[in-house]
């Protein structure tokens, strides 16, 4: 754990250990400030941590859903660095592929709870904790599929689509100490999205302009500007990073 008094900006990261976190956490990292990543592996975030430098990174391992876990991960963050600037809530799960006319309620429950409620709780936290009388900035990870319909992965795009108004309810909220915006992913190249493109990459990535998929840190690029003072009067939007794949939408 990095040890108070040292100056910069403090970052709280949810689902940091690998993927788009860890790539957000990089980035942040990179411009000086602290992040503490959180998730359900602890073994995977020390070794995240590891990898960032114990200097500038901690971890809190746990469930994102869980309150207690929320609760535990801002007053650790408080505790190690005395404040906590900057939120973002990456942390999410879709545990099923396949039309949502089939889908199990429970398990659009849990991808809710995981998803939307636990971005909420984190925001109510870190509001409470610094952000009400200090300012800051929160930067939702949402995704393309929650602005576009989303085959085979109804109940994950429904949950990022309720990701997108969340944002515009606190943006209106907590303005205009905090700004809160959110990202848009197109798919990018993770553990978390290989089920949509392994085995076929060349082909998945040829429908881009870009001509490849997203990589971890075109993410963390973003979301670095969003939380940056660039981006001071930028508050309630989502940034849709695509690789320019909606310019082909209805393309021959």
């Amino acid at each position: 754990m990095a040890q108070q008094g040292q100056q910069g900006e403090v970052a709280l990261v949810t689902g940091g250990s690998r993927g788009i976190g860890y790539g957000v956490a990089q980035s942040l990292i990179a411009r000086g400030d602290r992040v503490c990543i959180t998730g359900r592996n602890e073994d995977a975030l020390k070794e995240a941590v590891e990898a960032l430098g114990a200097d500038r990174a901690m971890y809190v391992a746990g469930k994102a859903h869980d309150e207690a876990h929320q609760t535990d991960a801002v007053e650790k963050v408080m505790a190690a660095w005395g404040r906590v600037d900057h939120l973002v809530n990456n942390a999410g799960t879709n545990p099923v592929f396949g039309p949502i006319a089939e889908l199990d309620l429970n398990v659009a429950r849990k991808v809710f709870e995981t998803n939307v409620v636990s971005a909420l709780g984190f925001a109510q936290r870190t509001w409470a904790a610094w952000q009400r009388e200090n300012g800051g900035s929160v930067v939702n990870v949402a995704s393309i599929a929650g602005i576009s319909a989303s085959p085979f992965i109804g109940a994950y795009g429904m949950s990022k689509a309720a990701m997108v108004n969340l944002t515009l309810q606190l943006a209106h909220e907590f303005a205009p100490g905090v700004r809160v915006n959110a990202v848009a992913p197109a798919v990018v190249k993770t553990k978390f999205a290989a089920a949509l493109y392994e085995g076929r990459e060349q082909e998945a990535a040829a429908r881009y302009p870009m001509g490849r998929l997203g990589a971890p840190e075109d993410i963390g690029g973003a979301v670095a500007y969003l939380t940056s003072r660039d981006a001071a009067w930028v508050t309630g939007q989502t940034l849709v990073v695509d690789g320019g794949l909606f310019l082909n939408s209805g393309v021959e």
